[in-house]
């Protein structure tokens, strides 16, 4: 199987797994937030097997439960259980066993209602588990879904695992893990194209959203489509999204996989207010 990296703002190729994840080294943990069961194959697969020929562990984190993914009535009693089931098949495929697998067991399209530390009843929110996995596992690296008009539950599995992954690595709620920063961020999509913010900042055209690109052969695509084959429940539901993978192989023969890496926490540059200022008042 093979990988190439490209940096899209500085238009680079790499076959360094660092041009993805800076600083790649030993030790290196892998987790990816899947809102849904299905989600973290279907849109950061690539990421996870060049991750792991890369020497890192890798974890996914499912928020929702998945109740609502049923085709017919007589599926809705039966439906939790037997996504579950198809979800370790599909992760097994990868190599990733359930031990590596959290599940957050949020209802379906509800996920929202349990962001941050305390819900609105009093009862606890998602950040008590969230914090302690990334802080127990030592996650250095975090891949989160696109929250940019794909899914109610995207958007709160996004705004979650944006705002948790700094805590992590802050000298607080001690009792709840030892501190531990994770070193990178990467934002993939499912179905939705990313949100423009980054393509503008950087001076990109509007529909190049994504700053990384991995170009994977075919032998990597086939061993994806193996795995989501696991989701024989959802073939009827997921059928437009897995004939769209076709839509990723290139004249090359290659198929992509895009990201967004950003930072979960920026810092202000203070620079140009400073310069600014100074020449306004000059």
């Amino acid at each position: 199987m093979k990988f190439q990296y490209f940096d899209v703002d500085k238009r680079t190729l790499s076959e360094d797994i660092s041009a993805l994840f800076p600083d790649f080294g030993k030790e290196e943990v892998l987790a990816v937030m899947s809102p849904h069961d299905d989600d973290a194959i279907i849109g950061a697969g690539y990421a996870m097997l060049a991750a792991q020929k890369a020497g890192a562990e890798v974890y996914v984190v499912i928020f929702c439960r998945g109740d609502a993914g049923y085709s017919t009535i007589a599926e809705k009693e039966t439906i939790e259980q037997v996504r579950m089931e198809e979800t370790y098949d599909c992760y097994a495929r990868m190599g990733i066993d359930k031990e590596h697998i959290l599940r957050l067991n949020f209802p379906d399209f509800s996920a929202i209602g349990n962001c941050g530390w305390q819900k609105a009843t009093g009862e606890p929110g998602e950040m008590p588990v969230l914090l302690r996995f990334l802080r127990e596992k030592k996650v250095t690296r975090v891949m989160v879904p696109n929250h940019y008009h794909e899914h109610i539950d995207h958007v709160a599995a996004h705004i979650m695992s944006t705002f948790d992954v700094p805590q992590a690595g802050d000298s607080a709620l001690v009792d709840y893990g030892t501190p531990h920063t994770v070193k990178s961020t990467l934002e993939y999509s499912v179905w939705a194209d990313f949100d423009p913010e980054n393509a503008l900042v950087h001076a990109r055209p509007s529909n190049l959203r994504a700053n990384r690109i991995l170009a994977v052969s075919a032998a990597v695509e086939e061993k994806i489509a193996d795995a989501i084959g696991a989701y024989v429940s959802q073939a009827e539901i997921i059928k437009g999204l897995v004939l769209s993978r076709t839509e990723r192989k290139t004249a090359t023969g290659v198929f992509v996989e895009p990201y967004i890496a950003f930072d979960c926490r920026p810092k202000i540059d203070f620079s140009p207010y400073k310069k600014w200022v100074e020449d306004a008042t000059r």
